[in-house]
């Protein structure tokens, strides 16, 4: 079996997510995990799907005729991995938006050397005030010698100069 990442950006509409259910079904695919969302007025995403070698060609075809629908969608192999290492670790944040929060802190966790294995944010209207809210929500993986007091230190070290909540404790079930 090949083990397939679908990458896909277009104009949002409905009916997206079928065409590319169905363009991985004519394959005899199979649909194993994915992140879809309307970002920016725009479908975006990938999808991990997984089909017999001998069918990556009907896929690519199946998915060309999604393509002709206004959707771009790549294909790429998925790489072996090694077992990940470390503690599996939750991070939050949450503070008032500003330019450069994204930057402070991963620059904060690359040079810890962990590693960021799922991140998302959004912002949101403070319900008092009306002020814009920034809210960060992440995965991280530490290095086997890194600890979880280590992170919260250094993340700490720049909460108040970002006004910034953060919130970091163990990843249950990673």
């Amino acid at each position: 079996m090949a083990a397939l990442i679908l990458s896909v950006v277009g104009s949002d509409r409905p009916g997206l997510t079928q065409a590319l259910a169905a363009a991985v079904l004519s394959a005899e695919g199979n649909w194993l995990e994915s992140h879809l969302s309307r970002l920016g007025g725009l479908y975006v995403g990938s999808v991990l799907v997984e089909v017999d070698g001998g069918k990556v060609e009907a896929l690519r075809a199946a998915v060309q005729a999604v393509d002709a629908q206004g959707l771009d969608v790549r294909i790429a192999p998925t790489v072996a991995a090694p077992e990940a290492a470390g503690e599996a670790v939750h991070f939050s944040l949450v503070g008032q938006d500003r330019p450069g929060i994204v930057e402070q802190v991963t620059g904060v966790v690359s040079r810890l050397g962990a590693n960021i294995e799922t991140f998302e944010t959004r912002v949101s209207i403070e319900p008092h005030s009306g002020a814009r809210l920034f809210h960060l929500e992440a995965r991280l993986r530490l290095p086997p010698a890194l600890g979880v007091d280590a992170v919260q230190a250094a993340l700490e070290d720049i909460s108040g100069e970002i006004m910034v909540d953060i919130s970091l404790r163990p990843e249950t079930g990673a």
